[in-house]
């Protein structure tokens, strides 16, 4: 309903297509992102479960095959597909095996290649979702072309945007419907940056870099006035315009239309963001663009952030002190607490994070060895 929908076969190219991998995927690849249960990843890292990575990846190889199966009734299709991320899963084992066999050296420390090893798992689920998208329009008649930025087997370590315009450079949009993995392995390593959501860096660079007319995000839901879960389904509406502002603002709050530093480029190039419903693909969803501001001022959408903690810094010493805000700062980076906003007086600075209470304890302990003549709340 999305990449065909009821457009003539004229509309089909000029458009690009960057994907995730299938729901619950990744959690399976890495860890579940909200129970923080194991994945192939945390099995691997964890020094206690030598083989039980390797159990874990044989099951994997039988949820992606299964999803395939849902996917293709026709049993070549199927077999080619269950062929690939076979393919893709027992190179990746192999890899695993002779790295754990390297790190069992002193010489070589397994923690050096954690980040690598997250990254190369996570671009098997971008992989697997590219490639049966790919075929599944191949099978329909649309010249679909399967886009790897995974790195599979690359020879070289590019930077992104030099990675990407050598993927476009032998892509021809006028026929070809290019189908690209979310995750793209480049020199910058997206996953120290960005973690889990790299697709949104790739998909904006790729707009970038192909000079798009209009970038368009594909969410399960509106970008709406505020939480229909909260205030009810009949008292939200879509927004409809925003501007890039607003999306920032969200993204603090963890509500990321976009994340901010992927927003940047398509900011910095007047390139609009379209945020639409999955499931409503006839609506025209919201857009955001650089310049938008309403006719008439008014409250656009309603948002807020659980498990917030304010930390309180009241000490009549720091009047006239410039230095006070950058120790604090310090101190929250060395925990690695993100702020979200930021109250200021003569002598009182208050930060709201978004933290445990157990690293905020730690916070405090650390500012009122930094302070000792300070009043500390939280």
């Amino acid at each position: 309903n999305i990449i065909i929908g009821n457009r003539s076969k004229d509309d089909l190219y000029q458009r690009i297509f960057v994907v995730s991998a299938y729901g619950g995927v990744t959690n399976e690849l890495l860890e579940h992102k909200k129970t923080g249960e194991p994945g192939v990843y945390a099995l691997f890292a964890d020094a206690e479960s030598d083989w039980a990575w390797g159990d874990d990846l044989t099951k994997l190889v039988k949820f992606l095959t299964d999803i395939n199966g849902e996917l293709f009734e026709d049993p070549m299709l199927k077999q080619q597909a269950d062929q690939f991320i076979t393919d893709r899963i027992e190179g990746v084992r192999g890899c695993l095996i002779d790295l754990q066999r390297l790190c069992s050296y002193g010489q070589f420390q397994l923690e050096e290649h954690l980040l690598t090893v997250r990254e190369m798992l996570a671009g098997i689920g971008e992989a697997h979702s590219a490639f049966n998208t790919a075929l599944k329009l191949q099978q329909e008649g649309i010249n679909a072309r399967f886009v790897d930025l995974t790195g599979w087997r690359d020879s070289e370590l590019l930077p992104l945007d030099e990675k990407l315009k050598q993927a476009f450079d032998a892509v021809d949009l006028s026929r070809e419907l290019p189908i690209c993995t979310g995750y793209a392995q480049c020199k910058e390593g997206l996953m120290r940056t960005f973690d889990r959501g790299y697709s949104e860096m790739t998909f904006s660079r790729v707009a970038v870099i192909t000079n798009a007319r209009e970038a368009i995000i594909h969410k399960e839901y509106h970008l709406s006035s505020a939480d229909p879960n909260i205030v009810g389904e009949d008292k939200v509406v879509p927004l409809g315009r925003t501007n890039y502002d607003v999306a920032d603002q969200l993204a603090n709050l963890g509500m990321e239309a976009i994340h901010p530093k992927a927003g940047k480029g398509l900011r910095q190039n007047e390139i609009p963001l379209r945020v639409m419903n999955t499931f409503e693909p006839e609506h025209t969803g919201t857009l955001i663009t650089g310049d938008y501001i309403s006719e008439t001022p008014q409250v656009e959408i309603i948002a807020g952030a659980k498990g917030v903690f304010a930390i309180e810094v009241f000490d009549q010493d720091m009047q006239g002190e410039p230095g006070s805000d950058r120790k604090i700062l310090d101190v929250l980076s060395r925990f690695k607490v993100r702020f979200m906003s930021k109250d200021t007086n003569a002598n009182t600075i208050t930060h709201y994070v978004d933290s445990t209470l157990k690293h905020v304890k730690r916070v405090v302990k650390a500012l009122k060895e930094e302070f000792p003549n300070a009043e500390i709340n939280t």
